[in-house]
C-alpha cells in the first residue's frame, strides 16, 4: 500500500513522517506515542504509514517500536533483524527477551528538543 502525494491520507502520512524524523539516533518512540504527537491518527495508521515507505526513504523507521518495547513483526515478514541491527548501531540496547528499556531509550517528544543556550556565545 503506497500512497502518492495528494491521495487520501497522504497529509497525515507526511505529518507522521515529519514527527518520526525528529526522533534522534539512540532513541525510540512507540507507534502510539507518534500518533498522539501527530494528532488525528491512530497507532495503526502510523504502522500503515511506515509500511508505505519507499525503500530509499530517509525516514528513520527503525526507531519506532511497540508499546512493550519490542520490534513489531510485520505481516509480510521482513525487516525485524535489520531494525534490530540499525538500533543497536545507534546504541539502543535489547535485553535477553528482545525488549528495549523505554525508561532509558524512549524519546520524550518535541519538548525535549528545546535548544540549549550556547555557553560559548558572547
Amino acid at each position: 500500500m503506497n500512497r502518492a502525494r495528494g491521495a487520501p491520507g497522504a497529509g497525515v502520512y507526511e505529518r507522521i513522517y515529519g514527527m518520526i524524523s525528529r526522533v534522534p539516533p539512540g532513541k525510540v518512540a512507540t507507534y502510539g506515542q507518534i500518533a498522539k504527537l501527530v494528532g488525528g491518527c491512530s497507532a495503526r495508521q502510523v504502522g500503515y504509514a511506515l509500511a508505505a515507505l519507499q525503500d530509499d526513504s530517509e525516514v528513520p523507521w527503525q526507531r519506532i517500536i511497540n508499546s512493550e518495547g519490542r520490534i513489531s513483526f510485520r505481516s509480510a515478514g521482513g525487516n525485524h533483524d535489520v531494525q534490530r541491527r540499525l538500533l543497536e548501531a545507534e546504541g539502543v540496547q535489547f535485553n535477553r527477551e528482545g525488549r528495549i528499556d523505554l525508561l532509558e531509550f524512549r524519546w520524550h517528544g518535541p519538548e525535549s528538543e528545546r535548544e540549549m543556550p550556547d555557553l560559548f556565545d558572547d
